[in-house]
């Protein structure tokens, strides 16, 4: 009965999604790394971030623009004196324009850095989501592997289970030992556990694949490996990532950014001219009248220029300056970084293909000859020249290839799209995936040049 229900529950674990509608057609790689680019979290926040860094630029702009200021204020004074009292009533109301005519270049520089760091954002979206498909590939593989190696752990304590009920029988009949018997449960129980680690190890995958893909997955085909989209060669691989990888070409752009603010922060040290105009009105009422400030209004109007020269400020621009171009310096030295990072990673996605490949081609010579070892060892034991130990012994090197293979499988695959990765094209333009791309520029082009207005360019 407990191998009834075990199996029950494997068949429920691996089977049951053949009663539900995704199982009319299941899931592929491409229609989950499609899901993925769509729902995963992670990515729809980078977008948000890019959106964020996009308003830099109008922010950077408004350094041109002039500033509108309106002023109004109310006076009312009552003075009590012997003779009577005295009331006055005072009133202004004015608006006053101010417009930056020159600020060292600072804003122009500003405005360029801004647009360099847009551009940044654009190719650190690019890299996430390159790392998002790669993650959920990695772990739609994960799924199937961790499935496969289930199903075959259940297979194994069918085959030992077998293995125990017929050592026993010959012990029953003279025919076995003790010994063969305790050697059967033993891999028996052990295969318990094996199972039981197995079935938890499919559930966390499938957990690990519902956070990254935003649902459950169903029946899942199997995937091959990318090797049409793969350069001929490893330094042709390599060579790729270093002109297209996106963190590499963010990297250089933050360079950028971080050179106009360089500039900007000198532009603190030049002379600043802004010009102003206002106009007010004032109104006066006195009661009892008075010839020294007599009722009524009176309307005035100003226009004038301001120049400024900085002098010494207590060290503070320098001390940015200094700040700015240190910052200058590390932006250059994490270009170099990156593409440190990205040839790593390149040679070693790259070996771990051919690895996998090595090992792939290996195991099913493994399998072949452990199946046809097994098959022997079996008829040799039913004819006495061999003991219950060595088929169990032959068994458990049938089930360590066919789990070998699996995992051979799924690294060939999960490698081929690291080397995307890694080279900077795992897109979903190479990938052909059924998706709307996200166009980040839309967003930019509807912020960068606006000159008023609360709402975002999606109605929030």
């Amino acid at each position: 009965m407990p191998s009834v229900r075990k199996s029950l529950f494997a068949a429920v674990l691996f089977s049951a999604t053949a009663l539900s509608p995704l199982a009319a057609s299941a899931e592929t790689i491409l229609g989950a790394l499609a899901k993925a680019y769509q729902n995963n979290s992670q990515l729809n926040a980078a977008r948000a971030g890019v959106r964020v860094t996009d308003e830099g630029v109008p922010l950077a702009k408004s350094g041109w623009r002039p500033t509108i200021n309106g002023s109004s204020s109310i006076d009312y004074t009552k003075t009590n004196f012997p003779g009577g009292n005295l009331s006055a009533t005072t009133a202004n109301f004015g608006i006053k324009i101010n417009q930056t005519l020159f600020d060292g270049f600072q804003t122009s520089n500003n405005v360029a850095s801004a647009e360099a760091q847009v551009r940044a954002s654009v190719e650190g979206l690019r890299n996430t989501e390159e790392n998002t498909l790669f993650n959920a590939a990695t772990a739609y593989m994960d799924v199937i592997r961790d499935r496969q190696i289930a199903v075959l752990t259940e297979q194994n304590l069918q085959f030992l289970t077998e293995q125990a009920r017929a050592a026993r029988s010959r012990f029953e009949v003279g025919e076995g030992t003790r010994t063969d018997v305790a050697q059967a449960d033993a891999s028996r129980a052990s295969a318990v556990a094996q199972l039981s680690a197995a079935r938890a190890q499919a559930l966390s995958s499938a957990a690990t694949y519902h956070q990254i893909i935003g649902d459950e997955p169903g029946k899942l085909k199997g995937a091959s490996p990318l090797a049409k989209l793969l350069p001929a060669s490893l330094n042709s691989a390599i060579g790729v990532a270093s002109n297209e990888h996106p963190a590499i070409l963010a990297n250089q752009h933050l360079v950028d950014a971080a050179g106009f603010s360089v500039k900007s922060a000198e532009g603190a040290l030049l002379p600043q001219l802004s010009a102003s105009a206002g106009v007010s009105d004032s109104y006066n009422h006195n009661s009892p009248a008075s010839s020294s400030s007599p009722n009524g209004n009176s309307t005035s109007a100003n226009i004038g220029a301001t120049l400024t020269i900085p002098i010494y400020s207590g060290g503070r621009t320098e001390a940015t300056v200094r700040r700015s171009k240190e910052s200058l310096s590390q932006a250059r030295i994490e270009v170099d970084v990156s593409r440190d990072q990205v040839r790593q990673a390149v040679t070693a996605a790259w070996t771990q293909y051919t690895a996998a490949q090595e090992s792939a081609a290996a195991n099913r010579q493994v399998i072949d000859a452990a199946q046809l070892a097994l098959n022997g060892v079996i008829e040799e034991r039913n004819v006495g020249q061999r003991t219950t130990l060595d088929v169990l012994n032959a068994q458990a090197a049938v089930i360590t290839a066919k789990i070998n293979q699996a995992g051979s499988e799924h690294d060939v695959v999960v490698a081929s799209y690291a080397i995307l990765s890694a080279m900077g094209r795992l897109s979903v333009d190479r990938l052909g995936l059924q998706v709307t791309k996200y166009q980040p520029e839309e967003h930019y082009n509807a912020v960068k040049d606006k000159w008023t207005g609360l709402r975002t360019p999606d109605g929030r």
